[in-house]
């Protein structure tokens, strides 16, 4: 019995330490060698374009924000004077930690919550599986300058015969481990964003991708990309409109 009393009064500490509120959002950041006063841009997108939501100044190496956000989302932040995003998912009830690598962007990490856990693996995976087109693309093109140089045709011909059948087995494996990975994690915010990318595709099974949306938490359906996804499926299965008899008089 005082076992069970002792665990739920650090429970309650717990609860109670917590700094991000369930509607709230928290980013804990870290800039080394960045000089003070140099600005953090928050971005995201919506129907208008790119949308700045916020902005703070880095100071000894490490700047905060705090907001408010009703459920996941997709945002990038940038740092003065570099234009490549840092891109993460923003969390309602949660805190996102970035360490911001300015000497290479693209090493920055992001970190402190399960959707960025995964999409950082998930981006890991999908690496791995498109490495053969990234390294035909690197060692070709050297080959690929000289032939157009020389007006080559043969040899463009085929290099780009090549490249586009290493092509058509990537786009096959990305697409087959994009719908793994949503059949696998109903819980992850971006099994819905791979449900809304391949229902674009004529050739996804709607059934089944109707079974990976059914999967899905609640919570996650119930986001704009969930409810998207439920539209979509909808007018899917409802098959094309029929055309109008006559004419408008």
């Amino acid at each position: 019995m005082k076992k069970i009393l002792l665990l739920l009064s650090a429970t309650v500490v717990f609860v109670a330490c917590s700094k991000v509120g369930n509607d709230e959002y928290i980013i804990s950041g870290t800039a080394k060698g960045v000089e003070n006063g140099k600005t953090i841009i928050l971005e995201t997108q919506d129907e208008t374009g790119v949308v700045a939501k916020d902005t703070v100044k880095v100071e000894n190496g490490k700047f905060e924000m705090k907001g408010k956000i009703s459920e996941p989302a997709f945002y990038t932040i940038k740092l003065e004077g570099i234009p490549a995003p840092i891109p993460f998912i923003l969390e309602n009830g949660e805190e996102v930690t970035i360490e911001i690598n300015k000497d290479s962007i693209q090493k920055s990490k992001v970190s402190g919550t399960y959707n960025n856990d995964e999409y950082v693996k998930f981006n890991g995976e999908i690496t791995k599986v498109q490495k053969k087109l990234v390294d035909f693309q690197t060692k070709n093109t050297p080959a690929m300058q000289a032939a157009q140089q020389a007006k080559d045709t043969a040899a463009i011909k085929k290099l780009m015969q090549e490249f586009g059948k290493i092509q058509q087995e990537v786009g096959i494996a990305t697409k087959s481990k994009y719908l793994t990975y949503a059949e696998s994690h109903p819980k992850s915010f971006i099994s819905v964003l791979i449900l809304q990318g391949v229902l674009n595709d004529p050739s996804t099974d709607i059934k089944k991708a109707e079974a990976m949306f059914n999967n899905l938490e609640e919570s996650l359906q119930n986001t704009k990309p969930g409810k998207a996804v439920k539209e979509a499926l909808g007018k899917l299965k409802a098959g094309p409109a029929a055309p109008s008899v006559g004419g408008a008089k």
